[in-house]
């Protein structure tokens, strides 16, 4: 059988955590958690777009508990504020989507000197998971999902000695190389989370080609190149619709029978049912998770350790 959003179970009770919720994919991910029941903390930075994806939730399920807290990924500052908005508000939090990205950007910098993309879809998220792990780890089972792509196939080596591409920045490749640091700080998390023995999972999706306005956007910043228009013209035209795209994160997140480590996409890759795909594991695969998480650390300043569990400790 198809898996679809309406085989989401009851979340009522629970807290979800959507970064980009204000648009796109995470616009229906938000859609589909509020109306399983869950209270969605839309974590955003354009409040006025924000406050239109609200509405329109609203319109569709008018007794939606649902929250707006600012976030940019692109300042660490702004990361901390609103996790620490969540946390004061929250005890735990039971799913935490890391969906929000930018793509194919020319080359700029975060408000902390990152360059843009790792910086955003990658170094921000890196933050805002550790900043919430506490509360994470008090519910009674959390999952956190990460939104990656298949661009990560066409991503070289992190270089710990050029993070920020100062030599060498192409608009693509820096996508590439932030998507496929999400597959490893997907990965990465899931492993900390079992050995330490906490109740906490750690899952990967990717949305396959879905016509959202992040192609048209790459276009409208004009750092793409000639495979903007290209792929604009291209999910226009044959890309599934977001609310079709967004279904494997929202499957990762909220599947019974998902388990951390598991990665959700489109059966046939660009396109199809949101179904587990198997991870394709490099020969590097553990150092290259190392050497992100250093990275990650050194960058941010920020560490992400995993409290072990005191039931795996009795054990």
């Amino acid at each position: 059988m198809i898996w679809t959003e309406r085989d989401i179970p009851d979340l009522t009770g629970r807290t979800a955590v959507v970064t980009g919720a204000n648009g796109g994919l995470g616009l229906q991910t938000a859609l589909a958690l509020a109306g399983a029941g869950a209270h969605v903390v839309m974590a955003a930075r354009d409040p006025d777009k924000t406050a239109a994806a609200e509405e329109r939730i609203r319109v569709s399920h008018p007794s939606a508990s649902l929250e707006v807290v600012s976030l940019d990924l692109g300042d660490l500052s702004s990361v901390s504020a609103a996790a620490r908005s969540v946390l004061d508000c929250h005890e735990r939090v039971d799913l935490l989507v890391n969906n929000a990205g930018v793509m194919a950007m020319p080359q700029r910098t975060t408000a902390d000197g990152f360059e843009m993309q790792f910086g955003v879809n990658h170094l921000g998220h890196w933050a805002l998971t550790a900043h919430l792990l506490p509360a994470l780890l008090r519910a009674p089972a959390a999952r956190v999902v990460t939104v990656t792509s298949t661009a990560r196939h066409r991503a070289r080596r992190l270089d710990p000695d050029d993070v920020h591409l100062r030599r060498g920045y192409g608009a693509w490749s820096a996508y590439a190389r932030s998507k496929m640091a999400n597959l490893h700080f997907g990965l990465g998390l899931q492993q900390r989370f079992a050995s330490t023995g906490v109740r906490a999972s750690s899952l990967l999706a990717h949305p396959g080609l879905a016509n959202t306005d992040l192609q048209a956007r790459a276009v409208r910043e004009g750092g793409a190149g000639w495979l903007g228009p290209v792929f604009e013209v291209m999910t226009a035209r044959s890309g599934m619709s977001p609310f079709e795209g967004a279904r494997p994160q929202l499957r990762a997140a909220t599947d019974p029978r998902a388990r951390g480590g598991e990665l959700y996409a489109p059966r046939y890759g660009s396109h199809g049912p949101a179904v587990r795909r198997p991870i394709l594991r490099r020969f590097s695969l553990q150092e290259q998770i190392e050497v992100l998480w250093q990275v990650s650390e050194r960058e941010t300043g920020i560490p992400l350790i995993v409290p072990e569990s005191p039931f795996c400790s009795m054990t």
